[in-house]
């Protein structure tokens, strides 16, 4: 999908198309992913005989560690680049001749959307920590795009149809909606057509890239605001599992995405299904204990293997939504306490991967080298801050992130302003003979910060110490029975 523009906003609607458009809309989605699997095969063909240069070559051993130094070699390296047609602009370029196969079906602004999408690949291949380039498999295209809204896929708002290169789909609007009226008294930058699978069953919708600040969201009853911004600081402690935060009127811990746990057993089995039924119909590609060979090999697919991976799309597809809703909800609540938010900077990425090093424990035996890969899938933390952030965006605020190495809110103590060191398991500090939670603590800390985001502000630590010790009791003592957040220690 292409980058959302400044000041825009997103709206969805489904589609009420019919069978032979549903028809039309699956060719070009197809199309669109010939497009773009022809594309990466040419890049990567550049790309393969610009690493047998001498000159390419030698600019790569001549990067060093320290990019500051590095700056004349990679614009070197670009030029060369550029000359091969690894640009955004040379992968449009080069998209022409191929789209001529398929130019009844994707025009021109939709084939260059799709060189954008594989130059934000291309571009982590080059300058992130991207590994390798992926082909689309077959129907795994779901969304194209345009450029605008005058060619291509068009929204006519005044027919409240979608028209694509001779289809003219209705668009479903609730008419009653104040939110989804006003809004589509807006500019439209461009559209997207978009196919998703629910409950087996192919949807279509079209997503509305709109110019302009999103509308505030009213009630049908009075007409009154839904989400209203708080006065205040917040402080925000975010975990791998669960969110603290602490203001001026509220204290507490939640766990992230606590509905979209239900169904992880379900699909731990789906998948063990999966896993049998693969080796037992391939039994030439796996070795006596189980474990996949070496090498390429073709995979045969009963019936009641594309049966349960349907089955899995779509129980992946459930847990995704229940936790993108809950998450909005939650960012919602958090709205209503304050308008500047503090948070620590977190290295999700880096919490993902498993230890380098094999250590053992003092009882000799090897340290587990998983770390919490698996929490962060189910809970997204990092998806909730980015949902908080983009609905502060819309009061024209963001989230303030603080110096996690300087400031080390979960080891600090405000009242003898010394820092102790504590292992993961500890879950409880002991402020002036009082226990209190760590997470919560910590959000009190982060909430306290000073301007330089790097020290805490020891006066209001002081002056609001006493009302977060009052909140932070309540929301102890709400939380006594709850076995789901024994990571708390309660």
């Amino acid at each position: 999908m292409a980058k959302q523009r400044k000041d825009c906003f997103i709206l969805q609607f489904r589609l009420k198309t019919e069978r032979w458009q549903e028809d039309v809309i699956d060719s070009r989605l197809e199309a669109g992913r010939k497009i773009y699997n022809a594309l990466a095969n040419k890049s990567l063909k550049q790309l393969k005989e610009l690493k047998k240069t001498k000159a390419y070559r030698n600019l790569i051993k001549r990067l060093n560690k320290d990019k500051n130094h590095d700056k004349p070699i990679w614009d070197e390296i670009h030029q060369l680049r550029q000359k091969a047609g690894l640009t955004e602009y040379g992968l449009s370029r080069m998209a022409t001749p191929i789209r001529q196969h398929f130019k009844q079906q994707i025009n021109a602004h939709i084939a260059q959307t799709l060189s954008k999408r594989l130059w934000r690949s291309l571009e982590k291949l080059f300058y992130g920590d991207g590994k390798r380039i992926c082909f689309k498999k077959y129907g795994q295209l779901n969304s194209l795009e345009g450029k605008t809204n005058d060619t291509g896929i068009r929204f006519k708002a005044t027919t409240r149809t979608c028209e694509w290169s001779g289809l003219k789909i209705p668009v479903l609007v609730d008419e009653d909606n104040p939110y989804e009226v006003e809004s589509l008294t807006r500019s439209v930058a461009y559209c997207r057509v978009v196919r998703q699978f629910v409950r087996g069953k192919k949807k279509y919708y079209l997503q509305l890239v709109f110019q302009g600040e999103k509308p505030a969201k009213r009630r049908k009853s009075d007409g009154s605001f839904v989400h209203i911004l708080g006065k205040g600081d917040v402080g925000i402690d975010i975990g791998t599992s669960t969110v603290a935060w602490s203001s001026e009127s509220s204290v507490k811990i939640v766990e992230l995405a606590s509905k979209a746990q239900g169904h992880e057993r379900e699909k731990q089995l789906l998948q063990r299904k999966l896993d049998r039924s693969k080796r037992i119909n391939n039994p030439d590609n796996c070795k006596e204990d189980g474990t996949v060979k070496k090498g390429v090999h073709a995979w045969v697919r009963s019936k009641r293997y594309v049966k349960s991976l349907l089955c899995l799309k779509e129980v992946q597809r459930k847990q995704a939504a229940v936790r993108k809703l809950q998450h909005e909800l939650l960012a919602n609540e958090l709205l209503r306490q304050g308008d500047t938010f503090y948070v620590e900077t977190m290295n999700f990425k880096g919490l993902q991967t498993r230890a380098k090093n094999t250590e053992k424990n003092a009882q000799g035996k090897f340290k587990r080298k998983k770390r919490f890969g698996k929490s962060l899938a189910n809970r997204a933390p990092s998806m909730f801050l980015a949902i908080l952030n983009r609905k502060l965006s819309y009061f024209r605020k963001s989230l303030i992130e603080i110096d996690t190495f300087s400031a080390r809110a979960s080891q600090f103590n405000h009242i003898d302003e010394s820092y102790q060191k504590k292992k993961l398991s500890e879950r409880w500090n002991v402020i002036n003979g009082m226990k209190v939670q760590r997470d919560m603590y910590s959000a009190f800390l982060i909430m306290n910060i000073n301007p330089d985001l790097k020290t805490f502000n020891l006066e209001k630590c002081n002056k609001r110490f006493e009302n977060f010790l009052h909140l932070h009791n309540q929301e102890v003592k709400r939380l006594l029975g709850n076995r789901n957040l024994s990571c708390i220690g309660i």
